[in-house]
């Protein structure tokens, strides 16, 4: 006849998560702590999800009540649970959408809308439950605490920079750190580069459509941005070519990975020809890298291929934090005085305790658990796009947050942004994306990543093909 169960194997049958302690060293309490951050990360844990009950745990690990009291104290210290009475311990939920920031054309939304508007960094179901943590952990390590508080110089504490080299270097980009500017995220870099090294009278250049943050930056500075013609590629080589023999254009935006809006992905030839052009009329080239990808996705960065003339912008906006605001400029070594000259002027440096934090994060074993969730992720919803708008001219990047949609005739895009609003979905018109008088095409940028849930970006790609299929209202007749 066999043994009745034990207290600890019964206990361990009617707890739904248990912490895996065989391959930790050190106190068990912190152990437990661990291993739950470690299940909000792989999504494990559910943002809401009630842990089991203190003496129900503790008779499953064979530990203490006190331990299981212990871990949990610890663990709501650190942002990953909250406890209420009646209600047990419960693992953190994120930010109530009446607590999320906005942006302008959202807040004329209606409620229920799905944002397919904005190309930010999927929502992650415990990454405001793990900064929380981070921050707590912060406040414990004094050298942290010394860099944050300490005036640094324009280029970034070394330490900080050797940090960041360390992890491009892992993702296969071969960056030195005295190479490196840290800035307050990509925009920042964008300003910082046209400011230093364009003078007035000279011109900048991109694709003829580009991400609107460069269209303002250079409005802002006075710079006359001049638009290149494009095709599936980006940037045409031989359009460049002639309007760099019409006028002085000093520096040239490019996206090569995945142009913001379009999509378009530069081969290996097309960048080569691009830096002929750049070599033969003494350009510079300013690479966006804000819309990182992964190595096994990604093309030669123009620093390898003309590492003279190329400046390379990094930030964490679409990999953890838009709103941390951290990034970096890499720049060859004979401009990083004059880029770093530029940024004393305008805020001295940046604020010491951003880059602590920012690479705890993005370093850290939970960071780079959400950066791959995130590419997991991603490439599942461009399966959605594919089953919902299959048959539709799309241009994409498999890494990419959003795709750009050629609206079939006789569609408009300003009639399809007004259509799909109306059935419950976001996206904007393409005039943000336009350099100077270019005209709008008839196409809309579809972000992927902004729902919360696979679902909700299911529904409002259905309700998109609902409205390619039916089609544009009738335009009233005029005389």
């Amino acid at each position: 006849m066999p043994s009745a169960p034990s207290i600890q194997e019964k206990a361990r049958q009617r707890c739904h998560w248990l912490p895996d302690l065989s391959q930790h060293r050190g106190a068990r309490y912190q152990g437990i702590v661990d291993a739950l951050a470690h299940a909000i990360t792989q999504g494990t844990l559910a943002p809401g999800e009630r842990l089991p009950p203190q003496r129900l745990m503790a008779d499953a690990l064979g530990v203490t009540v006190g331990t299981i009291t212990r871990a949990y104290r610890e663990a709501e210290r650190r942002g990953l649970v909250e406890a209420k009475v009646g209600s047990g311990t419960r693992i953190k939920s994120a930010l109530s959408e009446s607590d999320k920031p906005s942006f302008s054309h959202l807040s004329q939304a209606a409620a229920d809308s799905i944002d397919l508007s904005l190309s930010i960094q999927t929502p992650h179901p415990g990454r405001h439950t793990l900064w929380t943590s981070l921050i707590h952990e912060f406040g414990d390590q004094t050298h942290a605490s010394t860099l944050a508080l300490d005036y640094q110089t324009e280029q970034g504490a070394l330490a900080h920079r050797q940090q960041l080299a360390d992890w491009l270097n892992q993702q296969s980009l071969h960056v030195d750190a005295n190479e490196l500017i840290l800035t307050t995220g990509g925009q920042h870099a964008d300003y910082l580069a046209l400011q230093a090294l364009v003078r007035p009278g000279e011109a900048v250049a991109s694709a003829a459509l580009t991400y609107p943050g460069m269209i303002a930056a250079s409005r802002q500075l006075g710079f006359k941005h001049i638009a290149v013609p494009m095709d599936a590629e980006g940037i045409q080589p031989e359009a460049l070519e002639r309007l760099c023999q019409q006028q002085r254009i000093r520096m040239l935006y490019v996206m090569p990975e995945h142009n913001n809006p379009t999509g378009a992905h530069m081969s290996e030839t097309r960048r080569q020809a691009i830096v002929d052009v750049a070599r033969r009329h003494d350009m510079f080239l300013l690479e966006d890298g804000v819309q990182f990808v992964p190595a096994a996705y990604r093309g030669r960065p123009f620093f390898e291929l003309a590492p003279e003339r190329s400046l390379y912008i990094f930030s964490i906006s679409k990999l953890l934090s838009g709103g941390l605001r951290f990034g970096a400029l890499r720049a060859p070594a004979a401009l990083v005085s004059r880029l770093t000259a530029a940024l004393r002027a305008q805020c001295w440096s940046l604020p010491g305790i951003v880059p602590c934090l920012a690479l705890a994060w993005l370093t850290s074993p939970q960071g780079n658990a959400i950066i791959d969730w995130q590419w997991q992720e991603v490439i599942a919803r461009h399966q959605l796009l594919d089953q919902y708008l299959a048959g539709y001219t799309l241009s994409t990047h498999p890494c990419s947050f959003h795709a750009w949609l050629k609206l079939p005739e006789p569609w408009r895009a300003h009639e399809f942004v007004q259509q799909a609003a109306s059935v419950g979905v976001t996206l904007i018109n393409p005039d943000p994306f336009c350099v100077g008088s270019q005209p709008a095409p008839q196409s809309v940028r579809i972000c992927l990543t902004p729902p919360e849930q696979r679902e909700r970006l299911a529904l409002g790609l259905e309700r998109l093909a609902r409205l390619l299929h039916t089609g544009p209202p009738l335009r009233m007749p005029l005389v």
